[in-house]
């Protein structure tokens, strides 16, 4: 399979990519130092060099990410809404615009977004951060209508957040409580595989539970 996997870089990215390409397959790992995701051409250009390459795409895994908040509801700053609106929203904008036409061409495509309880049960001081993953869930669910017709699927993987071995030798003492360990994320990505497109489009899995 071909997948792409955005924001590789961080340690939920190495892990996905790790994860895929033992099993073999062909990873294509993006980072902001080698494509800005802001920028629509430059992610148009993107999807079309992998459309000459390989002719399709078989996974797009969505992992560009940033949390802002605030002590209280009042001190939210919206500035903090501005840059996760680029970070959460404009980036998977532009991803799923320009990779739909290609995950249309794979037997069984997925696109896959994080997405995090938040969005269903908002705190006071992460407004910004709640309505950025809210409507980032959206976006995805109306993808996965645009995908009703192929053999792929959008889903929307719910996380409390996300922990790996760095930050628990930075934090020896902390319990991570209700965290998914990026390991765990990318066996249920992989997983998605294993079900049929028309099971799993358009649903919200909650990794939590």
């Amino acid at each position: 399979m071909i997948i792409l996997v955005t924001g590789a870089g961080g340690p939920t990215g190495e892990a996905v990519s790790e994860h895929f390409r033992k099993q073999g397959h062909t990873v294509i790992g993006v980072d902001k130092q080698d494509v800005d995701l802001l920028d629509r051409a430059a992610v148009q250009d993107l999807a079309a060099r992998i459309d000459a390459e390989h002719g399709r795409v078989d996974g797009v895994v969505h992992l560009v990410g940033g949390w802002r908040g605030s002590r209280t509801f009042a001190d939210t700053r919206l500035e903090d809404w501005d840059d996760l609106h680029d970070l959460l929203i404009r980036t998977l904008q532009h991803v799923s615009l320009a990779f739909e036409p290609l995950l249309r061409k794979s037997d069984n495509g997925r696109f896959v977004i994080v997405s995090a309880k938040a969005a269903e049960r908002p705190t006071a001081g992460g407004a910004a951060y709640a309505a950025a993953k809210a409507a980032s869930e959206a976006w995805t669910l109306s993808l996965a209508d645009a995908l009703s017709d192929t053999d792929a699927a959008a889903v929307i993987l719910v996380v409390k957040a996300l922990v790996n071995d760095a930050m628990r030798a930075a934090k020896p003492e902390a319990r991570f409580a209700g965290f998914t360990d990026v390991g765990d994320l990318a066996e249920a990505i992989a997983g998605l595989y294993d079900r049929p497109a028309a099971d799993i489009n358009g649903t919200r899995l909650d990794l939590t539970s």
